[in-house]
C-alpha cells in the first residue's frame, strides 16, 4: 500500500538533491521560454499552476523587483489598524524569538500580499532588502510570482515553495513556507504568516510549524472577538458610507445598514455631489441639472430625483439648500485620484476597476471620468514600471493604446515572451489606428 503524498510539502523526504534541482530549473526554462512544460510529472502541480497564472498575469522571470507600496507614516497607519497587529506578540513567540537561531524571516502580509512585518535573522533580511524582501512590499502572485506567502493567498492554502519552485529566478535562492490566516468569526481571509530561508525552511516539519502558528493566531482573535465591549464591532463597522463608481454603470452604495445598487440618475447626482463635497462645496439644482443633462434640462426633475434619492439614502446622508452631502461619503474614484496623487501607482492600478460609471453621458460625470483616467495614463507611462503598464493594458482603458503598448515593449527584456505578445498586439493596434497620443 503506497503512502499518498502530501501535494502542499515541497521536500516530502526532507531534504532536496541535485537532480530535483537540475529538473526544476530545466522545467522552468521551458515555460518561460516555450510556455509548455515536460510530462514527467517533475513539478508538483500547485507550482504548475501557479508558473501558469504567473505567466499568465505577465509576470517577467527576470524582471524588476515587486514594488513597495506602503512607506513610512502610510504602512504604520495602515499595520496599526490591520486585524492582524493585535495578535503580533502570538506569531513572535512562537515563530520570531528562534527565528535568528534558525536563520529563518517571518513576515506577516494583509490579504492583498503586502508585507506588514517582517522580522527575524538580521543578515537573512539584509540580504533579502535585495530582492524587495521588505515590509510594505507586495508579494501577491501575480506580482511577484510563485511564493509561499503569494500563493498561499492565491490557493486559499498552507503551502511550501523550494528555491527552483519559485518563478522570479532573482528567489530561487530562497525557500518558504506559509499559509493564510482568516477571520475566525467572519471566516475573511486576513493575510499569511510565512517563513524563509534556506533549503531547511522547505522541510515538512517548518510548514507544520507555521499551521500551529496561524491556529493560535485565529484563537486568540476569536477570544479578543469575545472580550470586546457590546457595540464595539457595530461602530467599526459603521465608519463612512462608500460608494463604487468604478467599471460600473451603476453605483453601488455600501451603507452601514446594507448595500443598495443605485439607479442610473441616483449614480450620477450622489457621484456628482461626492466630487462637490471633495471641494467643500455644495450644487443648486440648477448647477446639478447642468452636470446631469447635455442641453437644456429642467431643474424641477433634478429636484424631483433629489427628493427621491434623499429619501432613499437618508437625510443623515444628503442635505439640501444647497444639495450637499452632509455624512461622509468615500468613492473608490477618489481614492484612486489620492493614491495617484501620491506616486502610488499600483496600489491604485489595483483599486482602478474600470472608467467612471462608463456608461454615463452626463458631462459632469465625463469630465470627471476623462479626468481620472488621465491622470491614471500619466502616471503609468511616466513611471515606465513594467508591472504597471503590463497591468494597465488589461484594462478597457489601455487595451487600444498604442503608446502604452509601445512603452511597455521598450521596457519588457528582450527574451520575454510579454515582450513578443507586447509587439504583436502594438502591430495590430498599428494596423487599425489604435490611439498613439
Amino acid at each position: 500500500m503506497t503512502t499518498a503524498v502530501n501535494p502542499w510539502l515541497a521536500l516530502p523526504d526532507g531534504a532536496p538533491t541535485a537532480a530535483r534541482t537540475r529538473r526544476l530549473r530545466a522545467a522552468h526554462e521551458r515555460l518561460v521560454t516555450t510556455s509548455d512544460l515536460p510530462a514527467d510529472g517533475a513539478v508538483r502541480g500547485v507550482v504548475v499552476e501557479s508558473w501558469r497564472r504567473s505567466l499568465g498575469s505577465g509576470v517577467d522571470p527576470d524582471g524588476g523587483l515587486p514594488p513597495v507600496e506602503l512607506l513610512d507614516a502610510d504602512l504604520l497607519a495602515y499595520r496599526a489598524a490591520h486585524p492582524l497587529a493585535p495578535v503580533l506578540p502570538v506569531i513572535r513567540r512562537l515563530l520570531v524569538q528562534d527565528a535568528e537561531a534558525d536563520r529563518m524571516i517571518v513576515a506577516v502580509t494583509d490579504a492583498s500580499g503586502r508585507m506588514l512585518w517582517v522580522e527575524g535573522d538580521r543578515q537573512l533580511r539584509a540580504r533579502a532588502e535585495g530582492m524587495n524582501f521588505v515590509e510594505g512590499a507586495r508579494w501577491s502572485e501575480d506580482v511577484a510570482g510563485t511564493n509561499a506567502p503569494g500563493t498561499a493567498l492565491a490557493v486559499d492554502s498552507p503551502v511550501q515553495i523550494y528555491g527552483s519552485e519559485h518563478f522570479r529566478r532573482t528567489v530561487q535562492p530562497w525557500s518558504c513556507s506559509a499559509a493564510p490566516v482568516h477571520d475566525p468569526v467572519t471566516g475573511a481571509l486576513l493575510g499569511a504568516i510565512d517563513v524563509t530561508g534556506g533549503d531547511h525552511v522547505a522541510s515538512p516539519h517548518v510548514l507544520t510549524l507555521v499551521r500551529a502558528t496561524v491556529a493560535a493566531v485565529e484563537a486568540e482573535l476569536r477570544w479578543l472577538h469575545r472580550e470586546r465591549p457590546p457595540g464595539a464591532a457595530a461602530a467599526a463597522a459603521a465608519g463612512p458610507a462608500r460608494l463604487e463608481v468604478l467599471g460600473h454603470d451603476r453605483a453601488r452604495l455600501s451603507l452601514p445598514g446594507g448595500h443598495l445598487e443605485l439607479s442610473v440618475r441616483h449614480s450620477e447626482l450622489l457621484f456628482l455631489l461626492a466630487e462637490a463635497a471633495a471641494t467643500g462645496r455644495g450644487r443648486t439644482a440648477a448647477e446639478l441639472a447642468v452636470e446631469c443633462h447635455a442641453g437644456a434640462a429642467a431643474t424641477v426633475t433634478v429636484r424631483a430625483e433629489l427628493s427621491r434619492l434623499r429619501r432613499l439614502v437618508g437625510a443623515d446622508l444628503l442635505g439640501s439648500r444647497p444639495y450637499r452631502l452632509v455624512g461622509r461619503l468615500a468613492t473608490d474614484a477618489q481614492q484612486v485620484r489620492r493614491l495617484v496623487a501620491r506616486g502610488e501607482v499600483g496600489p491604485a492600478l489595483e483599486r482602478y476597476r474600470g472608467p467612471v460609471l462608463p456608461g454615463s453621458l452626463a458631462p459632469g460625470v465625463v469630465l470627471a471620468r476623462d479626468r481620472l483616467a488621465a491622470q491614471l495614463r500619466r502616471a503609468v507611462l511616466s513611471g515606465r514600471r513594467p508591472e504597471h503598464l503590463l497591468r494597465y493594458v488589461q484594462l478597457p482603458d489601455g487595451q487600444g493604446d498604442a503608446a502604452v503598448w509601445h512603452a511597455l515593449q521598450e521596457t519588457l527584456p528582450v527574451g520575454s515572451p510579454r515582450r513578443a505578445a507586447a509587439v504583436a498586439h502594438l502591430q495590430r493596434l498599428r494596423g487599425g489606428a489604435g490611439r498613439l497620443r
